[in-house]
């Protein structure tokens, strides 16, 4: 089992920048995959972008070339740099443990989400 915790997200003008945080504690974290989602009012939690144990990621399109997934497994956390923020990437971004990378399918065990974190994009 893992627990995770999120941190890192606030309000941001449109353009700008964040960088979210997640740490995770309670079992072996080198060996999972990892990844970022989120969850707009009203929508369905979506993928953003995920990381496999090896280092290889996954994005989805609407975030390629504007977000960056990145671990430190010496400190036990997964990493999401936001760039050129849009209103439209306002959302609750939740990480998650045990995704499938291909797929970007997300882990159902007990712990593998974390409480999430807020992102408001907004001028």
């Amino acid at each position: 089992q893992v627990q995770l915790v999120e941190s890192g997200g606030g309000l941001v003008q449109p353009g700008g920048s964040l960088r979210l945080s997640c740490v995770a504690s309670g079992s072996i974290f080198s060996i999972y995959n990892m990844g970022w989602y989120r969850q707009a009012p009203g929508k369905q939690r979506e993928p953003v972008a995920g990381i496999g144990s090896s280092g290889d990621t996954n994005y989805a399109d609407s975030v390629k070339g504007r977000f960056t997934i990145s671990r430190d497994n010496a400190k036990n956390t997964v990493y999401l740099q936001m760039t050129d923020l849009k209103p439209e990437d306002t959302a609750v971004y939740y990480c998650n443990a045990g995704l499938t990378l291909a797929t970007m399918i997300p882990g159902r065990g007990r712990g593998s989400w974390g409480q999430g974190t807020q992102v408001t994009v907004s001028s």
